[in-house]
């Protein structure tokens, strides 16, 4: 695996799908109440290397804090996105060992990279008219998303 095998032209999004999207937003709830919000992502990779394929999982839950609970019930939402990455030279970038893929971590970071942000875009569509309408999935290390 060299480290300088990376070449982003060679990673190419072959498809996508949004594979759970679900937002549970009472009729009651006081989106002015709201302070902040927690959240969760779950990033999980998967590999046919002889297809020269990389599959990611993507999973993000987010939740309202409101002030001092004033809302009774807090809005959320959990999203799961599935894309896959067709690497042209993922020969390059990738050992296996005992059945097990090590990624070379820049291929693990753009992977993480893509998957993250273009999922940011994708909730800010889908949280407009919504009670998670200002959130906003924050700018994260990618690698954090590999442990």
């Amino acid at each position: 695996m060299s480290a300088n095998a990376l070449q982003p032209e060679k990673i190419h999004i072959t498809d996508f799908k949004i594979t759970k999207g679900h937002i549970e937003s009472p009729f009651e709830f006081n989106n002015t109440n709201v302070e902040g919000h927690s959240y969760t992502v779950d990033l999980e990779l998967g590999f046919k290397l002889d297809e020269k394929l990389i599959k990611a999982d993507l999973t993000i839950s987010v939740t309202t804090k409101s002030i001092d609970n004033t809302n009774e019930d807090e809005a959320s939402g959990e999203f799961c996105f599935a894309f896959i990455f067709y690497v042209d030279n993922i020969e390059e970038l990738t050992t296996t060992e005992n059945e097990l893929v090590n990624l070379n971590i820049a291929l693990g970071n753009a992977i993480s990279s893509i998957s993250y942000s273009t999922s940011r875009g994708i909730l800010l569509t889908r949280f407009q008219g919504t009670a998670l309408s200002n959130f906003i999935l924050p700018v994260i290390n990618p690698n954090d998303l590999l442990k």
